[in-house]
């Protein structure tokens, strides 16, 4: 019996009417699927993709075929297999390191929940099938004959899925695969036996992935087992200890005065362990002695000193700095093209400027709130306390009670934004990331707090004058950074929103996103704040992957820019004034910062964003409730 959408007419074209019954159908199957019944499922134009408990399906054509209903059926099932069957905590736990190696652990995790839905339910089975015939065509890899141009991500996990479902490679996909197909079963035939043994297993599955990787010569990009264990194991007991520590102060705060609820909450964070990434605890709360404990041994916090690009413990180097170049936006291109890039945004984002509005708004209101004046109570001079005239009823010999007004204490704050201008956040990444540094910047701005806005990328791909100079030189061994870095000034910290926000529609300009340095672009912001006068410095990262240079990476160990960044923020989160936090889009940053959030989307961003700085400034504000208390306890 053919379900709502079936093309009962061979390949002519479906008609209009039967859509909505379609979806229906399909929302219907793919919340059962998933194990969800809250799952959102939404039709349009853009990427599709699976977001929290949102999912995005495209829109059949106007004139669609059975084909076009089938791609949407398999794009559904294969979010919804994913939804029931991916832990996204384990996968991040035991993911490698290194970029290549990541690529093939993401996709052999994504072939095996389909797998599962394959073989337990052929008509899934055949929906994903006509997904990846599309896929693969939509891809033009079906007359690839270069390994250098087909990914062996894709093709390790159409090779995976042919052994476990036992269904043929797609006609589409089938040269990428033949092009590595010896290679791969050269080098890790063997291991398949292993996958389809776990495959019901996503821990176990995932480590065998990792052997696979390292029979594949893939095992420098990998992050130590014993780590990962290590990493494991903590992430286990503290989400034990969150657990527990969430139940106590439940009870706490159940026994506790209205007066009180927002110091019994600070309380009850205060038992998180000190790995805690996400504890929202002030130094102000903390004992010394778990003061002390936090710190790592034999390290200090360092006065505000520039950090070097070659830190100590590292082999980093620079081939050549002459050139590079830091750069303000409006030097780039003239003013004109400013005003039609800037244009373009403001036409590509209208509908997203509601949405990070509300959120600016609540940031706003929040940054405002701890800048609400409070009372001092039971002084000599002042204006007359109203409320403890009763006193001098009581006993006429008590002298008249006067109060005063205050301001609370709010430190004089910077935020740096930081956004990665590689080419991999062309597109929808790049548009989301500019609008809400815009839209935050001016928010910050009506609270007082100065806002800096910087981008980084390389001024040429694969090198450029850099690496010339570097052929010129014979090819010296360990050049180090091999590409002339591009670090640009959106918005400087002094400068009024209203001058500088034109300068946010560069990141529109086709060309101008290249690849990326992370750890060099985070000492250039770092010390850029150490030379501010303001009291409270944040650094906010925001990127969609690892650091990647492919002029540096050829000729240096495959982890060379990684280890380095590494370096960086161990340096900044342990030794400096600066607070670091980060956004990872896409990209699983958690492994790197030690405050840090990883979002699936760029539509999550701004969200995203103005939760982490209400959280920043949170901490800040943390007093107030205790100097609340002080002074309700002296009527």
């Amino acid at each position: 019996m053919a379900r709502p959408g079936d093309n009962q007419r061979g390949g002519k074209p479906n008609r209009t009417s039967d859509r909505e019954p379609f979806r229906r159908a399909v929302a219907g199957c793919m919340r059962a699927i998933a194990g969800d019944g809250e799952l959102e499922i939404v039709y349009g134009n853009e990427r599709p993709g699976l977001t929290g408990t949102r999912a995005r399906l495209p829109e059949l054509p106007k004139r669609a075929v059975q084909s076009d209903v089938a791609v949407v059926r398999g794009l559904s099932d294969a979010m919804a297999l994913r939804k029931a069957r991916h832990d996204a905590r384990i996968h991040a736990t035991l993911s490698p390191d290194g970029r290549g190696a990541r690529a093939v652990f993401d996709a052999l995790e994504q072939a095996r929940c389909e797998a599962i839905g394959a073989n337990a339910m052929p008509g899934v089975a055949d929906n994903l099938a006509a997904m990846l015939e599309d896929k693969y065509h939509r891809s033009n890899l079906s007359d690839v004959t270069d390994r250098a141009e087909a990914p062996l991500e894709d093709a390790v996990a159409l090779l995976l899925r042919e052994k476990l479902t036992g269904r043929p490679i797609p006609a589409s996909a089938q040269n990428l695969v033949d092009v590595w197909r010896d290679w791969i079963e050269d080098k890790a035939g063997a291991r398949f036996e292993r996958l389809n043994e776990t495959l019901e297993d996503q821990r176990s599955f995932a480590r065998a992935i990792r052997d696979l990787l390292v029979s594949m010569d893939m095992a420098e990009e990998l992050a130590d087992d014993t780590q990962a264990e290590d990493e494991e194991s903590d992430e286990e007991a503290g989400d034990n200890q969150t657990r527990d520590n969430e139940d106590a102060g439940n009870e706490k705060e159940a026994g506790q005065d209205e007066a009180e609820p927002q110091e019994s909450e600070g309380e009850a964070e205060s038992e998180d362990t000190s790995e805690s990434e996400t504890s929202e605890t002030t130094a102000e709360e903390a004992s010394d002695e778990e003061d002390e404990d936090s710190q790592v041994p034999g390290e200090s916090r360092r006065p505000n000193q520039a950090m070097p690009r070659d830190l100590a413990d590292t082999d980093y180097r620079v081939f050549s700095e002459s050139f590079d170049e830091t750069i303000g936006a409006e030097e780039l291109c003239d003013e004109a093209e400013l005003d039609r890039l800037r244009a373009f945004l403001d036409k590509q984002l209208v509908s997203l400027q509601g949405a990070v509005g509300r959120l600016a708004n609540r940031l706003q209101r929040r940054l405002m709130a701890q800048q609400n004046r409070a009372w001092d109570f039971d002084l000599e001079e002042g204006y007359l306390d109203t409320a403890r005239l009763t006193r001098l009823v009581t006993d006429p010999m008590q002298p008249l009670s006067f109060k005063m007004e205050r301001d609370t204490d709010f430190r004089d704050t910077i935020v740096t934004l930081l956004i990665d201008n590689s080419g991999s956040m062309r597109g929808r990444p790049i548009t989301v990331a500019a609008t809400c540094a815009d839209i935050l910047a001016r928010t910050l701005e009506r609270c007082g707090v100065k806002v800096e806005v910087l981008g980084f990328t390389t001024r040429a791909w694969k090198g450029g004058q850099s690496r010339e100079a570097w052929l010129k030189a014979g090819k010296p061994p360990q050049p180090g950074r091999l590409n002339d870095i591009r670090h640009i000034i959106y918005k400087s910290a002094d400068a009024p929103w209203r001058r500088a926000r034109r300068n946010l529609g560069l990141m529109m300009r086709e060309g101008l996103l290249k690849e990326n340095i992370d750890g060099e672009a985070l000492i250039w912001a770092h010390n850029r704040l150490l030379g501010r006068p303001e009291q409270r410095r944040i650094l906010m990262m925001i990127s969609d992957g690892a650091p990647v240079d492919d002029s540096t990476l050829s000729v240096n160990p495959g982890n060379y820019l990684e280890r380095h960044l590494r370096a960086v923020i161990e340096e900044i989160e342990t030794r400096s004034p600066v607070e670091l936090l980060a956004i990872g889009i896409g990209h699983d940053v958690t492994r790197y910062y030690r405050r840090a959030v990883t979002i699936s989307d760029a539509e999550e961003l701004a969200g995203a964003m103005t939760e982490q700085l209400a959280a920043l400034f949170a901490d800040e504000g943390e007093t107030a409730p205790r100097r609340a208390k002080r002074t309700a306890s002296r009527r």
